[in-house]
């Protein structure tokens, strides 16, 4: 297979995030695995950390910028993990696409092409919108019913609500943290490393912290290996 070059894009939505590593890591091996089966080379990556929700112009994102200037200069494509890392919102990648760079989101795969991209981020951004509008109606259905809200407790709060929209919304985010690890976690027994403990010392040594920000144990090292089983 002949060798392409390209530059690499990866994003986390907070500065915990992007300290911890979460996320990234994940980003990056899904990056340089489907470079590997690709032929690709990649010249260069920029990672950005982006704070703001919903930041969506591209002023806001310094770091894509340069990957699209780097692109332009190279003639190449900007490779991204995941859809989302680059937007949900249709008119940002209408917007990406008339730079006239090429991006390869690599979880579609090698052939999707920009009518693809703006299908594809079309449903993501539909699905963003039912999520926020289940969970506006949930918090809505509470204050009816005089439940206090901004418990700190909140996960076990919202379980309180007997609301089926809030609760599949927490699976689906620490279902998200799961996936985000499985890689590194497949990494880790790679390297013979089987056992919870194990795991456990292993992301601590890499300096990735749990979803809540704190170190590993056995426990949670098997909370997070259950969600992937399932």
């Amino acid at each position: 297979m002949s060798t392409r070059i390209a530059v690499a894009y990866f994003r986390v939505s907070t500065k915990r995030q992007g300290r911890s590593g979460l996320g990234l890591e994940a980003q990056r091996e899904a990056v340089e695995r489907f470079a590997r089966d690709q032929g690709y080379t990649l010249l260069s990556t920029f990672t950005e950390v982006e704070t703001g929700k919903g930041s969506d112009a591209l002023e806001a994102r310094p770091q894509l910028a340069a990957a699209i200037r780097d692109a332009k200069l190279r003639n190449c494509p900007v490779l991204v993990a995941k859809l989302d890392r680059l937007s949900r919102d249709v008119h940002f990648i209408s917007g990406l696409m008339r730079t006239r760079v090429p991006f390869v989101v690599t979880e579609l795969g090698p052939d999707a092409d920009p009518f693809m991209l703006h299908i594809y981020a079309a449903l993501a951004e539909k699905e963003a919108k039912v999520i926020s509008e289940r969970t506006k109606h949930a918090l809505a259905a509470a204050r009816a019913r005089g439940t206090k809200l901004g418990n700190p407790n909140g996960a076990a709060h919202l379980k309180g609500l007997g609301n089926g929209s809030a609760v599949e919304a927490l699976k689906a985010g620490a279902m998200e943290r799961a996936e985000g690890l499985s890689g590194i976690i497949a990494g880790i027994k790679a390297e013979g490393i089987t056992s919870a403990n194990g795991i456990a010392g292993a992301l601590n040594a890499r300096h990735i912290a749990t979803p809540r920000g704190g170190k590993w144990t056995a426990r949670s090292v098997l909370n997070v290996m259950g969600r992937i089983a399932a």
